[in-house]
């Protein structure tokens, strides 16, 4: 993630990363900006730590080896796509490498301005975030537009977003076993779910796709799509799983709109079911003692998802 509107700074010091250590890091590397502040952003990602530097730029850290893949991917194709699509992207800056004990590669964003787009209500009333919707789903469809030659194929690197559903269909029915008689999803219609996802297979050609399209990585300014950030998981192939937000932070008339806009045939949309749900589920199985209120979420999540498939016959 490379831009928060939100002032106050997060937590410091999260996977053994501090304002310390990044300022090390571009005092010794980035010799031009060094002296200039360094403070954690209000709201950080999972994958990598980002801090603000100065008023105008982010530092990205990843926090695991697993997540060192993107670093490269998005230093060269960030800069490929940002003249394709309709709003910004962050603006690739420096490329650092290991050193201070940070073992792994980095990086230096430009700051985007924006709040994120983590609730509906922090986009606005209806009719906001119906429009919101549209601008996503012209986004998305202006991503897939993008000429895929040479661009990294679904994998790994993607946490295999971009392939088939079934490559997490091991993870899904365990957690349908899991959580089976308690009440908390509707275990037998959600394995419909399942299975229709597995049943639409993408027949088309590999086109890009970003793969979290999630509202933390969404920048909202007056209502309106202002950026999107953090393309760690992007990728060349099925773009299905970009959809997943229709039930995460749509609902009624700003999902038909987002359903409308996106062009999405019926079998796109059952697999972004498949992934909605796969997410969902094993997030519930995972929460479900330690956080409830985090599991309740993913389970209204999940509720979400089935309930938009076809009633049980």
């Amino acid at each position: 993630m490379t831009s928060r509107q939100d002032k106050a700074p997060g937590p410091d010091g999260r996977a053994g990363i501090d304002a310390e250590l990044v300022a090390r890091l571009v005092a010794a590397q980035f010799p031009q900006w060094a002296g200039l502040p360094v403070r954690p952003v209000a709201v950080d990602g999972w994958d990598n730590r980002t801090y603000r530097l100065g008023a105008d730029m982010t530092v990205r850290l990843p926090t695991a080896a697993g997540y060192v893949p993107a670093v490269e991917k998005e230093n060269t194709w960030l800069p490929r796509l940002a003249p394709h699509l309709p709003v910004p992207v962050p603006p690739v800056l420096g490329l650092g490498e290991p050193g201070e004990g940070y073992p792994y590669p980095w990086s230096v964003r430009g700051w985007l301005d924006g709040g994120t787009a983590t609730t509906p209500e922090r986009v606005g009333g209806p009719a906001e975030l119906a429009a919101f919707a549209r601008d996503v789903a012209r986004f998305v469809r202006a991503l897939r537009s993008v000429d895929p030659a040479g661009g990294p194929a679904a994998g790994a690197h993607s946490f295999l977003r971009g392939t088939p559903p079934a490559a997490y269909d091991a993870e899904t029915r365990a957690a349908l076993t899991a959580l089976d008689g308690l009440g908390v999803v509707d275990t037998a219609a959600a394995a419909d779910v399942w299975d229709a996802a597995l049943a639409a297979p993408y027949e088309g050609p590999p086109v890009w796709f970003h793969g979290d399209i999630a509202g933390g990585n969404l920048l909202v300014r007056d209502g309106r799509l202002a950026a999107v950030l953090d393309f760690g998981t992007s990728g060349v192939g099925d773009p299905a799983c970009d959809l997943v937000i229709a039930w995460t932070l749509f609902s009624g008339e700003s999902r038909a709109a987002f359903r409308a806009e996106v062009a999405a045939d019926p079998a796109m949309w059952a697999r972004a079911r498949g992934w909605a749900l796969w997410k969902a589920l094993i997030s519930v199985v995972g929460f479900l003692e330690r956080d409830p209120s985090l599991a309740a979420e993913h389970a209204r999540v999940a509720g979400e998802v089935v309930a938009d498939l076809a009633p049980r016959t």
